[in-house]
């Protein structure tokens, strides 16, 4: 019986593993991204894991994304993911299989409200416009500062229903978003990308929801930042609340 069960585990490992392609933008070339970045160092360890890397990238991020969904299998597992990410988690693939079965788009942190005026994931819109977290109402957890010392950054419980997820991983399966035409808006080069998906996503009725999973993040994001306002111009422009 033991042994039966173990088989039938070790099976779906290698069935989720062999569905699951990770799809990062970077703009280092080939040899800097696996000598040089977090996910390629990463999967320098993990060679096994199908990956659709876009070398010295200058490029918006939509496009890019957009031509994976069109091209991918209907059983494969898409995850947008950042080159400054490593991934903790031993049993990545299997944890991806098991939430997607519970949401169409998985991330690792989110919100569970979306409020009006709304210009990312963990903040709140205030009269002088400052960056106001809104918990209670934040999920999931990412570590940051050191890899050799991750400090654990825990917005909140998870798994959760959310409105919006962060962008630095999203997962999906390709059928989803093919069945329901969602796609990148490609006027979100590189900022916005991932809160208009979110929307879109609801829009379309897909669950969206967090996701415990482990994974270390040397980015905080470039929120206020001159291109980072012009996308929130168009972001606003888009949907109006």
């Amino acid at each position: 019986m033991l042994v039966s069960i173990l088989r039938k585990l070790l099976t779906e490992r290698r069935a989720s593993l062999a569905n699951l392609l990770l799809v990062c933008a970077t703009r280092l070339d080939e040899q800097s991204f696996y000598s040089q970045s977090l996910l390629g160092r990463w999967l320098n360890n993990h060679p096994r894991y199908r990956r659709r890397i876009f070398f010295s990238n200058q490029q918006g991020l939509p496009g890019l994304f957009n031509a994976v969904i069109d091209q991918a299998q209907p059983q494969d597992i898409l995850v947008f993911v950042h080159d400054d990410v490593w991934i903790e988690q031993s049993d990545f693939a299997a944890q991806l299989v098991t939430a997607l079965r519970r949401f169409d788009l998985v991330g690792i942190a989110g919100n569970r409200r979306r409020v009006p005026g709304q210009t990312a994931w963990p903040f709140i819109p205030t009269p002088d416009n400052e960056f106001t977290w809104d918990f209670p109402n934040l999920s999931g957890a990412v570590l940051c500062e050191s890899l050799r010392a991750p400090k654990l950054l825990d917005y909140g419980a998870a798994p959760a229903p959310c409105e919006l997820l962060d962008g630095v991983l999203l997962a999906a399966r390709s059928r989803v978003l093919q069945r329901g035409n969602v796609r990148f808006d490609e006027q979100f080069a590189f900022h916005f990308y991932d809160m208009d998906l979110c929307r879109q996503a609801r829009a379309n009725g897909l669950r969206l929801g967090t996701w415990p999973l482990r994974i270390f993040h040397a980015s905080s994001g470039l929120f206020g930042s001159p291109s980072w306002h012009s996308g929130k111009e168009r972001y606003l422009a888009k949907w109006k609340d």
